[in-house]
């Protein structure tokens, strides 16, 4: 959008290294009005082009998923989560491809077709007709188990080409009625917990996650309604905390243990759960009593009573690395005023000797 049309559309082809000519008619260089005073109106021109290198867009601000958009598509709408789509998809590691297919699935629900969680995560940042090409970190991959049916190895990174070709947007929350919305968690939830045993926490987060927008924000519900709303949140706020134990999100874990504690305060698996997200961040003392908590819930958990030997344990490590590190700071720093001291009482007495070596002045003759 910043150079002529011809060559975002001539340079979107390319590859890193590629050298190319292109011959661009008026339409897509600069038109009736030229570019004086060099380029005369309706000027055809020819560029011999050098692809150096590129930098696609960083969907996710987290660079998991590089996009690369090689032909736009149309309108401004694209696939929610749930939307049923149609692609055609390319899967390449290390320059060799390893699936080819057009293939209908529903977003959030790829790897049921062995497709990465990065892909689901990309549509929703699609138009239709848009073929693009995107670069998968292992996270947004098939990450730590890999694909064996691919022969993928773990933590691999993938490219993979996809066009949209068409989407059937899911229903958003204000569409449904309580009584689908209910219907419907039951469904995900049960999903979810099926990717979670298969060790697929981004696509159980992206199920749990579903309950947490339709129920969370619901108002005036029946009794009966309200009942089986507040079960469903605590079943996701809980089990969107073990996932992002299981990603190393300790912040979110904690936060999804907060919103649970929020419907039972007294809940074991959200105080425990967040004892276990802040030890992991090093917070010992609030770890602690979670712990605690848990115990006066349930004396008899044994796990809650052998991390808060744990918690005592790494209390006490890391205020004997404090102390260390305060009193090799202090040694510094006494060592310094010594030293400053030494050269001064150093200088003093040079100027002293000097004096002395001198002595008084003599008077000279009159």
């Amino acid at each position: 959008g910043q150079v002529i049309k011809a060559w975002d559309i001539g340079v979107a082809t390319m590859k890193k290294g590629e050298i190319c000519y292109l011959l661009c008619k008026p339409e897509y260089a600069y038109g009736s009005a030229g570019s004086a005073p060099k380029i005369p109106s309706n000027a055809t021109l020819f560029f011999e082009v050098e692809l150096l290198d590129f930098k696609g867009e960083d969907l996710f601000e987290d660079g998991g998923i590089i996009r690369r958009i090689k032909r736009k598509g149309e309108g401004y709408s694209n696939p929610n989560e749930g939307a049923t789509v149609e692609i055609h998809l390319e899967g390449f590691c290390g320059g060799t491809r390893f699936d080819c297919k057009d293939v209908k699935f529903v977003v959030g629900e790829g790897e049921d077709h062995d497709i990465p969680i990065g892909i689901d995560k990309a549509l929703e940042k699609m138009q239709r007709g848009e073929h693009c090409v995107l670069y998968l970190g292992p996270r947004y991959g098939f990450g730590e188990a890999g694909k064996p049916k691919y022969g993928i190895q773990a933590n691999a990174e993938l490219v993979y080409e996809v066009t949209l070709k068409s989407f059937e947007k899911a229903k958003e929350s204000w569409e449904m009625d309580t009584k689908e919305k209910l219907e419907q968690a039951a469904v995900v939830k049960e999903k979810g917990t099926m990717y979670f045993k298969e060790g697929k926490y981004l696509q159980a987060v992206i199920q749990y996650g579903k309950i947490v927008s339709w129920l969370e924000m619901e108002y005036g519900l029946s009794e009966k309604e309200s009942k089986a709303s507040d079960s469903f949140l605590l079943a996701a706020f809980l089990n969107l905390a073990m996932c992002y134990l299981k990603l190393r999100e300790y912040a979110k874990a904690v936060e999804c243990c907060d919103k649970a504690l929020g419907l039972d305060q007294d809940n074991e698996k959200g105080l425990y759960r967040r004892g276990e997200a802040r030890l992991l961040m090093n917070e010992f003392e609030l770890a602690k009593c979670d712990f605690q908590k848990v115990l006066e819930v349930n004396p008899q958990n044994k796990a809650a009573k052998s991390q808060i030997s744990v918690c005592q344990k790494k209390t006490k490590e890391h205020n004997e690395r404090d102390r260390r590190i305060y009193a090799n700071m202090f040694a510094k720093f006494a060592e310094r005023d010594a030293k400053e001291a030494a050269s001064k009482t150093g200088v003093e007495k040079a100027v002293d000797k000097a004096a002395c070596e001198k002595g008084p002045k003599t008077p000279g003759p009159e």
